[in-house]
C-alpha cells in the first residue's frame, strides 16, 4: 500500500483533519528518521564537502598597490619681455624769457632741532710713544797729533831673523783716554812682536771713546804692523 492510499482522505472526514494528520505523519517520520540515523549520515556527507570546499578555495590575489606618479619636473620660468620705456622729453631753456614772468621764491627750510643731547665720542686711545733714538757712539781714536804716540819700535833679532807680521789689540780705555786692559786679538805669529805691540800701546793715550757726546770707558781695537824695509 502507497503512502498516499495511507494518508487518503476516508470519507465523511473534513479537511482540516486531514491536514492535522498530514503534519503528524509528518511529524512521525522525521522522528523515525532520526532514531534510524538516516538524518545523521546526510549531515555527515554534507558538512565534509563544505569544508573542503573552503580548503579548495584558492585565495584572492593580492592586488598591487601602484607607485604614487613622480613629480612634474620644474619648469624654467617664464622671460618677461623688457620693455623699453620711451625716453623723457628733455625740456630746454628758453633764451628769450617771456615777459611778466613769475618769479619763484625760494624760502630756507630750516632743520629739525635735536633735542637730544650729543653723544660724545670715545677719546681716541694716546698714540704710543715714539721709540728712542740710537745712540750716538763715537770711539776712541790714537791718531790724534796732539797725542804724540811713538810708533813701537822692531826688536833687532827679529829684523835679523826676519819676522815680520800684523797684531791685533783690543783695549778697554777709560773716559780719561788711559789704557786699562789690553789683550792680543790676533797674534802675528812672532811673539816678540805680539809683546813690543804690548808695551808701546800700554804706554800710548787716547781720545776717549763717547756716547752721545758724553765721554764713556769703552774697548777699541788698535793694529799694529811689522813690516820689513
Amino acid at each position: 500500500m502507497s503512502s498516499s492510499e495511507r494518508f487518503a482522505p476516508a470519507p465523511g472526514l473534513s479537511r482540516n483533519a486531514v491536514i492535522a494528520l498530514s503534519v503528524i505523519a509528518l511529524h512521525a517520520t522525521a522522528l523515525w528518521a532520526l532514531q534510524s540515523g538516516l538524518l545523521r549520515r546526510a549531515a555527515e556527507v554534507i558538512v565534509p564537502a563544505e569544508v573542503l570546499a573552503e580548503f579548495l578555495a584558492p585565495p584572492a590575489p593580492e592586488i598591487p598597490t601602484p607607485p604614487p606618479p613622480a613629480p612634474p619636473p620644474p619648469q624654467p620660468a617664464a622671460r618677461q619681455p623688457v620693455q623699453r620705456r620711451a625716453p623723457m622729453p628733455v625740456a630746454k631753456p628758453d633764451p628769450a624769457p617771456a615777459p611778466n614772468a613769475p618769479v619763484a621764491v625760494t624760502e630756507a627750510v630750516a632743520a629739525p632741532v635735536n633735542d637730544a643731547p650729543a653723544v660724545a665720542a670715545p677719546p681716541a686711545p694716546p698714540a704710543p710713544p715714539a721709540p728712542p733714538a740710537p745712540p750716538r757712539i763715537e770711539l776712541p781714536s790714537s791718531n790724534a797729533a796732539y797725542l804724540n804716540n811713538p810708533k813701537p819700535s822692531y826688536p833687532a833679532i827679529s829684523r835679523r831673523m826676519g819676522e815680520q807680521g800684523k797684531v791685533v789689540l783690543r783695549v778697554f780705555i777709560d773716559a780719561e783716554g788711559l789704557p786699562q786692559q789690553l789683550e792680543v786679538k790676533q797674534s802675528s805669529g812672532y811673539e816678540r812682536l805680539d809683546q813690543q805691540a804690548l808695551d808701546a800701546v800700554r804706554r800710548w793715550r787716547f781720545v776717549p771713546g763717547k756716547r752721545n757726546g758724553v765721554a764713556e770707558a769703552m774697548w777699541n781695537i788698535v793694529p799694529i804692523n811689522f813690516v820689513l824695509e
